[in-house]
């Protein structure tokens, strides 16, 4: 099996694994007990909070653990929001299904959603952010990296102009997280959103960033765990296996830039073709394409026959016929969206599987050229 999808989830690193196994059965006492089995649960929890506020280069103190990448964005952007005194939020077409999901319940609570569409490349265009910006804006939440055509936004730079109006910003980084350094911008916004098995870590683990001076309303009043933000027992093993992923995790932007360029050239002469951004503003691992006459959803199919895992977009989007929220949000029409699929690189990808990925969209491309 030649795995390709990566952007949809990582296999765990052996020293996570080993983590996990270590924490489970050697330290496997409620972090939130005062007894010594509670105590040594509680400084390995508190010890990987210090690694990933660390690596994100944020204050420890801000740092709440939650299931994942979804559960993190719900709670960030309800919170904040609800938090606020305006009814207004601003955030991207092409946001994660989850952020979706919560603007929507914001907009049933009476809140008014603008919801910015990306230029040709795929970037946020800062003047009509700007100017959708009203005295009533209660958040900014608009992603890092795109996950399903791998697109990076100038989150600096949108986090000067939320800043000069004092609005809270949200930033999904879920996709970049251990791979571009979040640092550069981290002090300047005021929730940041992680996952584990993005970088080879548990599923069913990530955290959230919120910050400290913010006010923040609890989406569940009264509950004790992680600043009263999250309940429920802690998953210490899943967290220690979690900073065991950040402190072990490579991505070699050199070689995945290689693989790419290679995969480019090689289906030059096929009805495929990238969707993409400039090199400054794309992550080379996460491949968007489109191939005319096919849609997506039967080049993947026809790709897993041949043993090769790809996706048609976000996991989170399977059952959506609608094609990609990205290629809709950069004014791409719904015929062409149904022909997206997405390639994406990670550890284990070798030249040799792009060659033989290469091989199989040639041989795919010849059967639709002789359907038609």
């Amino acid at each position: 099996m030649i795995y390709l999808d990566y952007a949809a989830t990582t296999p765990m690193l052996d020293e996570s694994i080993d983590a996990y196994c270590i924490a489970s059965k050697e330290v496997f006492g409620n972090a939130s007990s005062l007894h010594d089995a509670g105590g040594q649960a509680a400084l390995l929890l508190e010890n990987s909070r210090d690694v990933i506020a660390e690596k994100m280069g944020v204050p420890r103190d801000g740092v709440i653990f939650t299931g994942g990448g979804t559960e993190g964005n719900i709670l960030a952007i309800l919170s904040l929001a609800r938090a606020g005194k305006g009814k207004h939020i601003i955030t991207s077409m092409a946001e994660h299904t989850s952020i979706h999901a919560a603007m929507n319940t914001l907009e049933r609570e009476g809140y008014e959603i603008t919801r910015l569409p990306l230029a040709e490349k795929g970037i946020i265009d800062l003047d009509l952010l700007k100017k959708s910006i009203r005295p009533d804006t209660a958040l900014i939440s608009i992603q890092h990296v795109n996950s399903e055509i791998g697109i990076i936004q100038p989150v600096l730079e949108i986090a000067k102009v939320a800043q000069t109006y004092n609005i809270p910003y949200h930033v999904d980084c879920v996709q970049s997280f251990c791979k571009l350094d979040i640092s550069e911008f981290s002090s300047y916004v005021d929730a940041i959103t992680v996952s584990a098995h993005k970088i080879g870590g548990p599923k069913g683990c990530g955290a959230v960033y919120l910050n400290p001076r913010r006010r923040i309303l609890p989406l569940y009043p009264g509950i004790t765990h992680e600043r009263g933000l999250r309940g429920g027992t802690v998953d210490t093993p899943a967290i220690y296996a979690f900073a065991k992923s950040v402190e072990h995790f490579k991505y070699d932007l050199n070689q995945y830039w290689k693989l790419r360029i290679q995969l480019k050239e090689a289906i030059q002469e096929t009805c495929c073709y990238f969707i993409e951004s400039d090199e400054a503003h794309q992550l080379p691992s996460i491949c968007g394409l489109c191939m005319k006459g096919a849609e997506g959803q039967y080049v993947m199919l026809r790709l897993n026959e041949k043993g090769i895992c790809i996706s048609t977009g976000s996991a989170c989007d399977i059952h959506s016929k609608s094609g990609t929220k990205a290629m809709l949000a950069m004014g791409r029409s719904l015929q062409e969206a149904r022909t997206f699929f997405r390639i994406s690189f990670g550890i284990h990808t070798k030249e040799d599987d792009i060659q033989k990925l290469s091989t199989a969209l040639f041989e795919l491309n010849r059967e639709i050229k002789t359907m038609k």
